[in-house]
């Protein structure tokens, strides 16, 4: 049987006398354009919800559903960062993952005492880890920040598609999609679209 979204990794923690325990993700590795996102969110104790789980098993209108009911609980604690197309073209797009989700844990109000990361560990880190790997369907704390770092993305790309329509953001939401492809091939890279990626690079050497 799978493992629930739980509680369980925090409350551990909490045990082991780590006051305050986040969960950290991001949204927005893989695409084309845009920026990648990280999300860290610390979650009341005794916190329950009966939909939230990974955001990517979410329906759009669900996570933004939640990411409304967490964002308006004064209990919840949250910090979401961007890292932007230029500086992940001269980080890459790893180190520059890595460097939002330390600047969403310093961001967070209050010193964290322990961070919970969806997928592996991430080195240096402003305090303690533990990587889980499928951690957004595993720990609600995660789980929460993958939909913050998601949602908080879409919307971005939202706000680009108004200011650089042809490129069609609203819809693909900077992925490599064949609308997105043919529309790079048309109108040539943005100043939203990551340089480094091996598709841009091609389009770049054309215009």
């Amino acid at each position: 049987m799978a493992a629930r979204c739980s509680l369980d990794q925090e409350e551990r923690l909490r045990a082991a006398g780590f006051l305050y325990v986040a969960g950290v993700d991001e949204a927005g590795r893989g695409p084309l354009a845009g920026p990648v996102v990280a999300a860290a969110v610390i979650l009341p104790e005794g916190f329950r919800h009966s939909r939230l789980n990974d955001s990517k098993k979410l329906s759009e209108k669900v996570r933004n559903e939640i990411f409304e009911e967490l964002a308006c609980d004064s209990r919840v604690l949250s910090a979401v960062v961007e890292v932007s197309p230029e500086e992940i073209d001269r980080l890459n797009i790893l180190r520059a993952t890595h460097e939002a989700m330390r600047r969403a844990v310093l961001d967070l109000p209050v010193a964290v005492g322990h961070a919970l990361i969806d997928g592996l560990p991430v080195k240096p880190f402003p305090c303690p880890q533990t990587a889980l790997v499928g951690g957004d369907g595993l720990s609600l704390s995660i789980a929460a920040a993958s939909v913050f770092a998601k949602v908080f993305r879409d919307r971005r790309m939202l706000e680009l598609d108004a200011s650089y329509p042809q490129y069609g953001f609203a819809k693909h939401k900077g992925y490599g999609t064949a609308l997105h492809l043919a529309r790079l091939q048309q109108y040539g890279p943005s100043p939203v679209h990551r340089r480094s990626f091996a598709p841009v690079q091609q389009m770049s050497l054309q215009f």
